[in-house]
């Protein structure tokens, strides 16, 4: 395979990313609330909507069923359904059909697209991850994330303000409409990076396979498999434990205005692309361990800053933590995902991604619907916990920082951030 052909394979890997974040972006957040609010959804529909997104994780595990030695013809084909399923979210509510209708089909549409989207996920990176050389995954990585990070927040905004546009003039169906082609445009396009990208099948996969379910087994049985999901299951924790309740907070207790909340947005997005590509650099000439048990540590100083912000500190504490969390994501999602690569043999890996990935989804949900209840009862004892004074947020960062703590012990102890290698 000429490396010229790779190396442009690599290049539409980046722009693939970019579009496929475009698509994200549409379809969750507050274009997703604005879709649901224009249907008649209630609050409570619209939440269990957004928690079922959080675990379509869990699908991830059908891709072993999919799993071929060439993928890239299936996963280019089930990426096109997906994407279309996801321009139908925007076609539906100007369809003339029953309110009950027009929910019941975009809760249909939403539960394939998620469904389709995380069955081939796996399969999809390690394909096109397989086109960067090893030495080089960290940087490679930070680029991509920097592309997607700084092109996204400038999509993000221009849509934004196309929407609050129409919607102001009191014409939402026109602002649908626009939406809906727009995923169709970047639909195309992304299809043309993954066709014209090439596949190299590794010397492994060219093996006979074993039935799905006891490929899965076998992968469950790989002591590096199960090190690496261990991992993403504490960090998950830790996350899922804080980072959900955070939104209400800076509303409510803190009183942000929503510019602000914005402002946030955009200083993180800088903040971690301005970081990427220095992590990247850094896990290339030592480790995806060690860097990430460097951002581990500076992940928990931000979720220990904030079990001290209250409303009095609010701006300067929660920027703090914010520009704390950038800095350690610039690292955490590149590294965990290579961490994969680093200890799992080539032909485990997408089934090791997928069950990561699903195990830890599961894990972090239920431990969001835990200390949900936590929550509700501190808020309902005036904000007192264990006789303190205390907000729900800043007691459930200390769970936060405490997993932290837990997952860089566990990084240290069990993944031995010594070597590149563990396979």
């Amino acid at each position: 395979m000429q490396e010229k052909t790779v190396e442009r394979s690599r290049f539409l890997y980046i722009i693939e990313a970019a579009l496929e974040y475009f698509v994200s972006i549409l379809v969750a957040g507050s274009y997703l609330a604005t879709l649901t609010s224009a249907l008649g959804m209630s609050d409570s529909l619209t939440g269990i909507i957004s928690s079922f997104i959080s675990l379509g994780c869990l699908f991830q595990l059908f891709s072993v069923f999919l799993k071929q030695h060439r993928v890239k013809k299936i996963v280019t084909t089930l990426s096109v359904v997906n994407q279309l399923l996801f321009m139908l979210l925007y076609i539906i509510p100007l369809s003339g059909a029953d309110k009950q209708i027009k929910i019941a089909l975009f809760m249909i549409a939403i539960f394939l697209a998620y469904l389709i989207y995380n069955s081939v996920h796996p399969l999809k990176i390690n394909w096109l991850m397989s086109l960067v050389d090893d030495s080089k995954r960290g940087v490679f990585t930070s680029q991509k994330e920097i592309v997607s990070l700084l092109s996204g927040m400038l999509f993000s905004f221009g849509m934004g303000t196309l929407i609050d546009h129409f919607q102001y003039k009191g014409q939402v169906e026109t602002a649908f409409l626009l939406c809906g082609i727009t995923v169709f445009v970047l639909m195309l396009l992304h299809t043309l990076t993954m066709v014209f990208s090439v596949e190299i099948p590794s010397e492994e996969e060219t093996t006979v396979r074993s039935a799905p379910i006891r490929e899965m087994l076998g992968t469950l049985q790989d002591k590096n498999v199960v090190k690496v999901t261990v991992l993403f299951m504490i960090w998950h924790m830790a996350t899922s434990a804080a980072t959900p309740f955070y939104g209400t907070y800076l509303i409510k207790e803190l009183g942000f205005s929503l510019q602000f909340v914005s402002i946030l947005s955009i200083v993180y997005s800088l903040v971690r692309a301005s970081v990427s590509t220095f992590w990247g650099k850094f896990a290339d000439k030592n480790s995806f361990a060690t860097m990430v048990s460097i951002c581990l540590c500076i992940a928990g100083a931000g979720f220990f800053v904030n079990i001290f912000t209250v409303p009095a500190n609010g701006r300067i504490f929660y920027t703090l933590y914010y520009a704390l969390y950038a800095i350690a994501m610039g690292g955490i999602n590149s590294a965990l995902t290579n961490l994969v690569f680093d200890m799992v043999k080539p032909q485990m890996r997408s089934n090791a991604l997928a069950l990561s990935q699903s195990v830890s989804g599961i894990v972090g949900f239920l431990v969001t619907l835990l200390v949900s209840g936590l929550v509700s009862h501190i808020q309902e004892n005036g904000n007192r916990f264990l006789g303190m004074n205390l907000y729900a947020q800043q007691v459930t960062s200390a769970i936060a920082f405490l997993f932290t703590v837990l997952s860089v012990l566990y990084v240290l102890f069990v993944i031995h951030p010594g070597g590149k290698k563990n396979l």
